[in-house]
């Protein structure tokens, strides 16, 4: 599945797909597509690898972050996506009013 919403395409693989919880895929999509994205370099715990996380809101204004990793210059990979924690939500609300 693509999302061709925002400049870049993402791809979902149908595992990260089926491992949503509580996030329905057009939410995902929202956020990946709206002007105010915060992207950030992080680094998965359990395997080491280093994805880039969108930091976005849906339109139903749900704050979420989304796990990406770079296939070529303009798609990218997602891996999953989840709800901002608290403490993320109030980083971000800073940041979006920067």
């Amino acid at each position: 599945m693509w999302c061709y919403d925002s400049p870049v395409a993402f791809e979902w693989l149908e595992d990260s797909l089926r491992q949503l919880n509580r996030i329905q895929p057009q939410e995902v999509h929202q956020a990946l597509a709206t002007e105010r994205r915060w992207p950030r370099m992080a680094i998965d715990s359990e395997s080491g690898l280093r994805v880039l996380t969108i930091w976005a809101r849906t339109a139903g204004n749900r704050p979420l972050v989304i796990a990406t990793r770079k296939r070529t210059e303009w798609d990218w990979q997602c891996l999953g996506a989840r709800d901002m924690k608290p403490a993320e939500v109030a980083e971000f609300e800073k940041w979006e009013n920067g």
